[in-house]
């Protein structure tokens, strides 16, 4: 008997495109199961994270029309990886295996036999990872390739070219709710569970509707959390560079001592002026960088909740 399948789509503000998106996903699902790769029991949870359109209520409106459509409301908006996981944990006991992917239909839905293919080869994880970046600006294909890079040196086990289109089982799902954090990196987490893992390549697309959730500066929060949840590094780096500066400080010492003793000419203000600015500035970022992981412990330390389920609708 096949295994039974919930896709886990997050949504915010999603009410231009979420129509069009049951309709293929509900389209794909069908001729899944008639090939017989997904059971019958098989659905597709959307979760609301809080929207202010009228997300949730087209979800309902699905629900009573279509029986692969399942609905979970959250309490409040969380963002979209306490979301993700809100939907993966909720649905954990009920499938054998769960997609993440987006609702904008960026994520080819046309693939999602391959991830089911994979799994029934053994794969308790399988990452959906973009062949090309061809869709993408020369701006945003650099950076992203170089936050892999950043996150890559600074010790972070990453998939390069991956976001949240992955399949796990329930094993691996199990697996990802014994971690208690609270700062949510998705794509740093799932790699360090283990068990084996497969990739399935896919084209990604524009969105079908509607405007990206994630700007330029929510997207470098974001790599931000990514950074700090994974790595000390850059505190260790605060070391180095305080060892730096008191070098250099030493050899500017010792060039004022030359200048002294040889009675050459040195203005000097302008090299105190320069370093005092410096100083002051290095110290400020120290501060803040440390303050960042202060300020992680400090959530993880009042353990709120992640999220709170308000509704869960289901067949």
């Amino acid at each position: 008997m096949a295994d039974t399948l919930y896709l886990v789509i997050p949504c915010y503000n999603e009410e231009e495109v979420l129509p069009e998106t049951i309709r293929r996903l509900t389209g794909k699902m069908n001729r899944m199961m008639e090939k017989g790769l997904i059971s019958r029991r098989s659905r597709m949870a959307f979760v609301d994270d809080g929207s202010r359109d009228r997300t949730w209520a087209l979800i309902q409106a699905a629900h009573g029309e279509n029986h692969l459509v399942s609905g979970i409301k959250l309490a409040h908006n969380r963002g979209h990886q306490n979301a993700l996981l809100a939907g993966l944990m909720t649905v954990a006991e009920k499938c054998d295996m769960a997609i993440s992917l987006d609702a904008d239909l960026q994520d080819d839905v046309e693939v999602l036999d391959r991830f089911v293919e994979k799994y029934q080869e053994g794969c308790d994880i399988v990452y959906g990872v973009r062949s090309s970046r061809q869709t993408d600006t020369a701006f945003k294909r650099s950076t992203a390739l170089g936050f892999y890079k950043v996150m890559e040196k600074l010790g972070v086990e990453i998939v390069y070219n991956h976001a949240d289109y992955r399949l796990m089982s329930r094993r691996a799902l199990k697996a990802l709710g014994e971690y208690r954090e609270v700062n949510l990196f998705l794509r740093g987490i799932v790699p360090t569970i283990g068990f084996r893992t497969g990739t399935v390549e896919y084209e990604r697309s524009e969105r079908f509707a509607g405007t990206s959730k994630y700007p330029l500066k929510k997207m470098l929060s974001f790599a931000w959390d990514g950074v700090t949840s994974f790595s000390v590094k850059p505190l260790q780096l605060i070391t180095t560079l305080g060892v730096t500066l008191c070098v250099l400080a030493a050899l500017g010492m010792l060039a004022a001592l030359v200048c002294l003793f040889c009675g050459l000419p040195a203005a000097s203000w302008p090299w105190i002026l320069t370093s005092v600015w410096m100083a002051c500035g290095v110290q400020l970022l120290c501060l803040g960088v440390a303050g960042a992981y202060i300020g992680k412990i400090y959530q993880e330390v009042k353990a709120r909740p992640r999220y709170l389920v308000e509704e869960f609708l289901d067949r």
